[in-house]
């Protein structure tokens, strides 16, 4: 990711912008503010794992801060204004100003506070003077850290399993990112005489169009490399499929990746952390443990 200003570091270029033209919608701010830092194209488009625009989020994030401690106003629906107490802290802080600041008015106070009575280890209560990441942004990045390490915990588990367990999640796997469809099959091949498949996805009814699987239960460290990829596709090619895919709880070599870049039929590999962030993202081998619900005013309601 191209770094970008830290969550607070928001607060003063908001406040220089709106200083000169208030009101402004935040949308504007957030171009506005983009202008002035001088950001890329890229750190202007970067995103959060949610998929929300980063930039856009810790502007929206520090507006709404300097709105609770009553640095800005909002006259209206998605507007703000800048405030006389936002005025006196441009004054006070021409070279910028975190969170520490803020916490010397008693209204951000007692928001924080009654943030933090209500979840003590929330991402408001977490935010510290110098914080990078705005609550959305740090509620986030907790999920996509807690899912890699259940995605990390899936394929080890696999690695400990019976031999034809990877093969049979395959096919679950599969299935339930839409492969083989309504019309189609999917069905495990893995054997003495599996011709070097372990599976094979009929994606219609008559077996026309058919993908072959391939699977390797290896140890993490135990890289695959360019002559695995080449006999499978020699299968491949005696088989008639129309393409296939290679799943290893390990790795592919980058010699084994350039090959299957230009394979004919097309050959997809899909490592150990691939594979377990499929298995996260499809739901396969998981249960839902908690749920979070993310909330915002209606300010359709108060109009």
């Amino acid at each position: 990711m191209t770094d970008i200003p830290k969550f607070h570091e928001y607060f003063a270029p908001a406040l220089r912008v709106l200083s000169s033209t208030s009101p402004m919608r935040s949308r504007d701010i957030t171009t506005a503010v983009a202008d002035l830092l001088e950001l890329t194209d890229e750190q202007r488009a970067g995103r959060i794992p949610s998929g929300q625009n980063r930039l856009d989020n810790r502007v929206n994030w520090a507006l709404s801060y300097l709105y609770h401690a009553r640095a800005v106003s909002k006259p209206q629906r998605g507007v703000f204004s800048i405030a006389e107490r936002g005025r006196d802290l441009l004054a006070r802080y021409p070279d910028g100003f975190g969170l520490s600041a803020l916490e010397t008015y008693e209204e951000f106070r007692e928001f924080k506070a009654k943030a933090n009575s209500r979840a003590t280890d929330s991402p408001a209560s977490s935010l510290s003077t110098d914080a990078e990441s705005s609550p959305l942004e740090l509620a986030a990045d907790a999920t996509e850290q807690l899912n890699r390490e259940v995605a990390a915990d899936l394929v080890q588990r696999i690695r400990e399993a019976a031999p034809d367990f990877l093969e049979r999640t395959l096919l679950t796997l599969f299935s339930r990112m839409g492969y083989g469809g309504t019309a189609g099959a999917l069905e495990h091949t893995g054997g003495v005489h599996d011709g070097g498949f372990d599976g094979v996805i009929n994606q219609d009814r008559l077996g026309i169009d058919r993908i072959y699987i391939q699977a390797k239960r290896y140890a993490d460290g135990n890289t695959i490399g360019r002559p695995d990829v080449q006999g499978f596709l020699g299968a491949l090619h005696h088989a008639g499929a129309s393409g296939g895919i290679f799943v290893t709880t390990s790795d592919f070599s980058s010699g084994a990746r350039e090959f299957a870049a230009s394979a004919k039929p097309r050959v997809v590999l899909i490592n150990g952390k691939e594979l377990g962030e499929l298995l996260v993202e499809h739901g396969v081998g998981v249960q839902e443990r908690q749920t979070f619900t993310v909330v915002e005013v209606d300010d359709d309601f108060f109009e």
